[in-house]
C-alpha cells in the first residue's frame, strides 16, 4: 500500500489540466448521488475532501457545469474542456464552504486513496456493492467546520 505524502498532484487524462494540492485530504468518500452517477457512468464518484486553500492549478483552466444542490445553490463540478474528464466538485456557487472535492481518479498516484464513508447511499443502484465496513449516510455527510 502506497502512503499519502504532500504535496501530491493530479490533473486530466490529456495533460491539458494539472493540480497540486498542499495539504492531506480532510476524508475520503464515495458519492452515489444520481449526479455523480450520470458524470461517471458508474455507480458512484471516488472523491477526496480537501481544504480549497491548498488546492492549485499549476496548469490549464477546468471548465465547470452546474446542477442543483440538495443543500441548495449548485454544485460546481470542474472538468477539462479538452478530454473529458472531471476533476472537481462538491462546491456550492451559493455557499462557498471552504472545502474542495477532487476525483481520486484523477490523482497522478490513486493507489494511496481508501474511501472512509458512503454517503448519497439513498440512491445506490442494485448492482453498486458498497463496502459493509464503512459507515454509510443516505444524504449528506457530517462535514467538518472549514
Amino acid at each position: 500500500m502506497t502512503t499519502i505524502t504532500t504535496p501530491f498532484s493530479g490533473g486530466c487524462a490529456c495533460g491539458a489540466i494539472r493540480y497540486e494540492c498542499s495539504a492531506e485530504p480532510i476524508m475520503m468518500f464515495k458519492c452515489h448521488c444520481r449526479d455523480c452517477q450520470r458524470v461517471t457512468g458508474g455507480g458512484f464518484v471516488p472523491g477526496l475532501l480537501i481544504p480549497a486553500a491548498a488546492f492549485r492549478l499549476t496548469k490549464g483552466r477546468p471548465r465547470y457545469h452546474f446542477t442543483p444542490s440538495l443543500a441548495g445553490g449548485n454544485h460546481k463540478r470542474g472538468f477539462c474542456a479538452d478530454c473529458g474528464s472531471r476533476l472537481t466538485g462538491g462546491e456550492s456557487d451559493e455557499r462557498p464552504s471552504g472545502f474542495l472535492g477532487i476525483t481520486a481518479g484523477s490523482l497522478d498516484d490513486p493507489s494511496w486513496f481508501r474511501p472512509q464513508l458512503d454517503f448519497f447511499v439513498s440512491d445506490v443502484q442494485p448492482w453498486d456493492q458498497m463496502d459493509p465496513v464503512i459507515p454509510k449516510h443516505d444524504l449528506y455527510p457530517p462535514v467538518p467546520k472549514a
